[in-house]
């Protein structure tokens, strides 16, 4: 049985999922909406920490100033009452049919100051209810047709929004980060900055890259057949992981959302792991908003929208002791030192070795037994990882 969640374990989750009503391409809504400051108070009940949202999930898009105002105050006094926190906001630029060739790389100019604009009042908001991170997600960033977009100028011009932006915040003198959300595809046929890695380059390329990072998302890497956990490493590595989005999915399809755990549960473990006890020889750790973005699956109802946001947090916690059991299990130590991980810890070359050094250095090359490789001086990776699941099974400690 899971620990109960609490505010300590930081979760959180989006105001979008567990409010989605379960309409998709091909059928109607199963749920009505619910209401954001119950949403709230109910996600309080159970232990939640924050919650996020667009800025569409609050008030519709067009609403008036009266109206507009007057969920937002509605939204806070939830969060007032409860203890919630509003730890991260993003814009919808992607539902509107306005969006539909993409909001800040739309080829039409128009749309493109429009999209500017609706993300700098949010950006406003974010900062008035004390959300510290701002999420960008292209969904709409990208194109079907090889000939209908001009790759290298919609990168300028989403450069040119970052920069906007970074500026904005700074002026103003808000305590906000970036963190840039990549997905392959879907709802476009192909989606600027579609992983983590094309991300981590663009960043580089701003005038202001301390104040944009990542926010990956797990069913997106995946999506493109890619390993999660490696993913998360790299950007810890790069010290560029300012949010993450926990779900689940099962293989290259379309973005599936399941509950976190319910996909690839192998890999949920590694990156549990990863963000809670960090790499075998050191490096960072997470330490933000474990934040869930998923769907309640379209056969729930309103008792299964709970018992999904209740299965997220347990799947988490159930993981973070299965990863602590791996981590403190002599048998693991042994495993790991027989496969030599801690040994990729140390420096390859000697403390000031030069590369003349090395050369000169026969039992580098000259005198190294390559061929006793061959059939002998096996890593051991199976018993690892035939150890990794025993505990993520609960068949050992």
């Amino acid at each position: 049985m899971a620990p109960t969640p609490t505010a300590a374990d930081k979760f959180s989750f989006g105001l979008w999922t567990l409010g989605w009503t379960a309409q998709d391409p091909f059928g109607s809504a199963t749920r009505p909406p619910l209401d954001n400051p119950a949403a709230v108070r109910k996600l309080a009940e159970l232990g939640v920490w924050g919650i996020t949202f667009h800025d569409d999930d609050v008030f519709p898009f067009g609403s008036s100033d009266a109206d507009r105002q007057k969920a937002i105050d509605d939204l806070r006094a939830a969060c007032d009452e409860t203890g919630v926190v509003v730890e991260m906001v993003t814009t919808n630029l992607f539902s509107h049919p306005v969006f539909k060739d993409g909001g800040l790389t739309s080829n039409d100019r128009g749309v493109r100051r429009f999209a500017l604009r609706k993300v700098l009042r949010n950006i406003d908001l974010a900062a008035e209810l004390g959300a510290k991170t701002f999420v960008m997600w292209g969904g709409r960033e990208g194109a079907e047709y090889d000939s209908a977009k001009d790759i290298n100028a919609a990168l300028e011009r989403l450069r040119e929004a970052a920069n906007l932006l970074g500026d904005y915040v700074t002026d103003k003198g808000y305590d906000i980060k970036f963190a840039l959300e990549p997905k392959p595809n879907e709802p476009r046929g192909d989606i600027l900055l579609p992983t983590l890695g094309h991300a981590i380059a663009f960043i580089d390329s701003l005038e202001r890259p301390e104040l944009v990072g990542l926010n990956p998302e797990v069913g997106h890497e995946q999506m493109a057949g890619l390993n999660f956990t490696a993913g998360i490493a790299q950007a810890l590595f790069h010290g560029k992981l300012f949010h993450i989005d926990l779900n689940g999915q099962r293989g290259i399809k379309y973005d599936q959302d399941l509950v976190f755990g319910h996909g690839d549960l192998h890999n949920a473990f590694s990156l549990v792991d990863l963000l809670e006890n960090g790499s075998p020889n050191g490096g960072p750790r997470y330490d933000g908003a474990r934040h869930f973005d998923y769907k309640p699956s379209r056969t729930e109802d309103e008792n299964g929208v709970w018992d999904s946001v209740k299965a997220n947090m347990s799947m988490y916690l159930l993981l973070k002791e299965r990863a602590a059991a791996f981590r403190a299990d002599p048998e693991v130590q042994e495993a790991l030192e027989a496969a030599r991980v801690y040994e990729l810890g140390q420096t390859t070359l000697g403390e000031g070795e030069t590369a003349d050094q090395l050369i000169a250095d026969r039992s580098a090359f000259e005198d190294f037994n390559a061929d006793a490789y061959f059939g002998g001086k096996g890593f051991g990776f199976v018993r690892l990882q035939q150890l990794a699941s025993e505990h993520l099974m609960g068949a050992r400690g």
